[in-house]
């Protein structure tokens, strides 16, 4: 696949001459395929090739808006991945600024590798998630409680007043029981949901990691492994 996009690449760099702009890619975009929303479009190092996201991905559009390439643009002369500093620069979020007193800590074995995880109670790809969490070791994990779902507020604020916060919130989304604790304290769950929006979270679950690698999905504990071997974190 790699030696195709390769191939198909170079193919294009040679065969165009007089490159578009950004703007002009985007106007033949909007006016060819409206429903194809390419977001952060920009040039690369390739001329005649362009990048933006879409769904959250990075792709890839040559200039008469007719082509769109999913793979990895790898620079020959060093191998470097041009690919994967576009994923870490368009999904970062500023890990260090997180309100993480805000959120339900876990530390299992040294703890030393941090995780910080966007969760609803009332989401069934966050209650996956949960149980995928719980494979890792030597991690730390923040858990935001993110109550998108009307009916998540109250438990949500009964785990936040709860003795054991982490006990009660396992319990709530691993097991489907309600705190008991009444929700007379001071919480943090409506701060959780300006911070989402602030961030750009409109599902869950998200997960952060330490370097502000932002993915959203119930990621398997093998490829949450595999991020941290491939960031070195």
């Amino acid at each position: 696949m790699l030696k195709q996009f390769i191939a198909l690449s170079l193919s294009l760099a040679f065969c165009t001459a007089g490159f578009a702009s950004v703007e002009t890619v985007k106007a033949k975009l909007a006016q060819q395929y409206p429903n194809v929303k390419i977001n952060n479009l920009q040039t690369t190092e390739m001329q005649g090739l362009y990048s933006g996201t879409l769904d959250s991905q990075i792709v890839y559009v040559n200039e008469d808006a007719q082509h769109l390439f999913i793979g990895s643009m790898i620079r020959l002369k060093d191998q470097h991945n041009l690919t994967k500093d576009l994923a870490v620069k368009e999904n970062t979020i500023d890990f260090k600024a997180l309100p993480l007193n805000d959120a339900v800590k876990t530390v299992r074995g040294n703890g030393k590798r941090q995780l910080a995880i966007f969760s609803d109670p009332n989401c069934p790809y966050c209650k996956t998630l949960e149980g995928n969490l719980a494979k890792l070791n030597d991690v730390t994990i923040y858990t935001f409680i993110y109550s998108i779902k009307a009916q998540s507020i109250l438990p949500s604020k009964q785990v936040w007043c709860s003795a054991n916060k982490e006990y009660a919130w396992k319990n709530l989304i691993q097991n489907g029981i309600k705190p008991t604790a009444p929700a007379n304290c001071a919480t943090p769950i409506e701060r959780n949901l300006e911070l989402g929006k602030k961030l750009g979270l409109h599902g869950t679950p998200a997960i952060i990691f330490s370097n502000g690698y932002k993915v959203m999905g119930a990621y398997p504990a093998e490829e949450i492994e595999k991020i941290w071997k491939n960031f070195g974190l």
